[in-house]
Order: C-alpha cells, then sequence, then structure tokens
C-alpha cells in the first residue's frame, strides 16, 4: 500500500506529461506516480514511462471512466490527482497530502478559482460556468466549496473506496462533490494558483456540451440525495399554480351559485393531487436515502478495517 500516490489521468498530453512527472516528483519525492492512458493517439504513455512513471491504460474513453479504473486498482493512504497538461503547478501538493494525512479531510480541493483562474483561463465561458456551477451546488447543498470542477484534489482512502464513480466524462467532478456533501464527508479548500495551458497544448473539454452534462448531473444528483427538497418543491409549485387559477373559479361560485369555468376546476383539482404525490413521493424517498446514509457508515467502517488490513501487510 502506496503513502502517496500521485494519479495522472492523460489523453494526449505528450506536450506536458514529462514536465507534470517531474514537478510532482520534486515536490513528493516518496509518492508512486501513475499515469492512466486513456488512448492517447500521441506519445504521451512512452514519455511518461521514460520519466519513470508507472503506466497504464484505461479504454473505455472519458475521464471518469480513467478516474473509475484509479480508484478500483490502487491503494494508498492519500491520493492525489492531478491534470496532466501542466495547469496546475505541484507547489501546493503537500499542503493538500497534509490536509488528509494530518487533518482528516476526506478530500481536500486544489481551489483556482479564490487565485489565478479568471485572469489565467482564455476559453470563452469557462469563467462564468465554474462560477455558476459553483453558486448553484454551494446554494443547494448550503455548503462553502470553493472550485467544484478543479482537476487538482486529494482523497483520503476511505473516499476512494466508497466513492461510486457513475460519471463517464468530465462532470465526475461534480459527482465527486457532491457525493462528499451528500455523504457528510469533511472537505478542505487549498488555494492553489492555475495557469492557462501551453501552447501546442488543447484542452479535451467541450464548453457547450460537457457543459450541459454538468447541470444535468447537478440536476439528477440532487434530485437522488435530496428527495425531500426536491418533490417537496415540486409540490408547492403545483399547489400555488392549483390555488391561483381556481380561486377565481371559487370567487364565482359564491357570487353566483355557478361554475361556468369547469375545465379549470378540473385541472387545478388534478394539479392539486399531483402536488400531493410529489410531496408523499419525496418523503417515502427521502426515508430510503436515510437507510442508504445508514449502509454508507457501515461502509465507511469497513473501509477503515480494510485500510489496517493494508498497513499491517
Amino acid at each position: 500500500m502506496d503513502r502517496i500516490a500521485v494519479l495522472i489521468p492523460c489523453y494526449n498530453e505528450e506536450k506536458t506529461i514529462g514536465k507534470v512527472i517531474e514537478d510532482w516528483r520534486k515536490e513528493l519525492p516518496e509518492a508512486v506516480i501513475y499515469v492512466y492512458d486513456n488512448n492517447s493517439t500521441d506519445d504521451t504513455a512512452g514519455i511518461a514511462e521514460a520519466h519513470g512513471a508507472i503506466v497504464r491504460k484505461e479504454r473505455a474513453q472519458g475521464k471518469g471512466n480513467v478516474i473509475r479504473r484509479m480508484f478500483r486498482e490502487i491503494d494508498a493512504c492519500c491520493y492525489v490527482m492531478v491534470d496532466g497538461d501542466d495547469t496546475y503547478p505541484a507547489d501546493r501538493g503537500r499542503e493538500l497530502c497534509a490536509a488528509v494525512l494530518e487533518r482528516q479531510a476526506d478530500m481536500a480541493v486544489g481551489d483556482r478559482l479564490s487565485s489565478t483562474y479568471f485572469s489565467e483561463n482564455k476559453r470563452r465561458f469557462h469563467n462564468s460556468g465554474n462560477a455558476l456551477v459553483r453558486s448553484a451546488i454551494n446554494f443547494l447543498y448550503d455548503s462553502e466549496v470553493k472550485d467544484i470542477m478543479t482537476g487538482l484534489r486529494a482523497f483520503s482512502f476511505q473516499f476512494v473506496k466508497t466513492f461510486p464513480v457513475l460519471s463517464r466524462g468530465f462532470e465526475v467532478e461534480t459527482e465527486m462533490t457532491i457525493h462528499a456533501l451528500d455523504k457528510n464527508l469533511r472537505i478542505e479548500n487549498v488555494v492553489v494558483d492555475y495557469r492557462d495551458r501551453p501552447k501546442g497544448s488543447t484542452s479535451k473539454l467541450n464548453t457547450i456540451p460537457d457543459g450541459i452534462r454538468v447541470i444535468r448531473t447537478i440536476f439528477e444528483l440532487f434530485r437522488i440525495s435530496r428527495p425531500l427538497k426536491f418533490f417537496g418543491a415540486l409540490a408547492g409549485v403545483l399547489a400555488l399554480l392549483s390555488l391561483i387559477f381556481v380561486i377565481p373559479v371559487f370567487a364565482e361560485y359564491f357570487e353566483t351559485g355557478f361554475v361556468s369555468r369547469i375545465p379549470t376546476l378540473i385541472v387545478c383539482g388534478f394539479a392539486m393531487v399531483a402536488s400531493l404525490l410529489s410531496f408523499f413521493s419525496g418523503l417515502i424517498l427521502n426515508n430510503i436515502n436515510r437507510i442508504g446514509r445508514q449502509e454508507f457508515e457501515m461502509e465507511l467502517i469497513r473501509a477503515d478495517s480494510r485500510k489496517k488490513d493494508l498497513l499491517k501487510d
């Protein structure tokens, strides 16, 4: 079992991967550096091997698929995940590891948005997109995570071995953050500098399609992890619309004794029934979710036990 494992998911990063490996080896000389090549068509894997990294391959395309493979295969007390594009300096690596190894954080987030990201990033919509995602998640989960989509993080053994990776692409960072917030895992923010990609290196993130997937992921995970809030809000909207449109119908009835807008009355009745169904669905799903939280706590205990056994070996 490694004490510190540096995990670098890569797809066509031959221009930067050598420097990234050397920077992290200098910062964390005791760490084992793993590079997972995700079907690169350039010499990423060869350069990584030449610089002494342990190189493995993941055939299923997508960053989420790579992270799933990494987390399944590697055992370490502390995992540091960093992109292979040389946009994250390694000088805060020791601080990220200290958050996990010494201060018992389950996930340490490399916070770009509080330092140089907004001035360094040159891609359209990325600044506003990052700010929007951060605001949405902090509002929905009443949290203070500073950077949701950063590619630089550190994890505990317990986080890695109990995190079910469901995303296939770049939305995996959002999934990680929501998982930690939902399961009451400890998150620590560590401010890091960010620099734009060097010339000749191109981003694999497609702004609009990947942005839509991130928003969809937030919506789906909020519905699953906070069912009472989600379905309760839906119930409230349906009930409010029903009342707004039915009040004139009842006003007419009390004034004249007749109801001329029968279709409106019927639709409002169905809307109120749907509101009640939504509310009680939220209650039922919330109870199921609570049972899932109890089961997750047992998973954490089993992960602790497994970690102790690995350290003995």
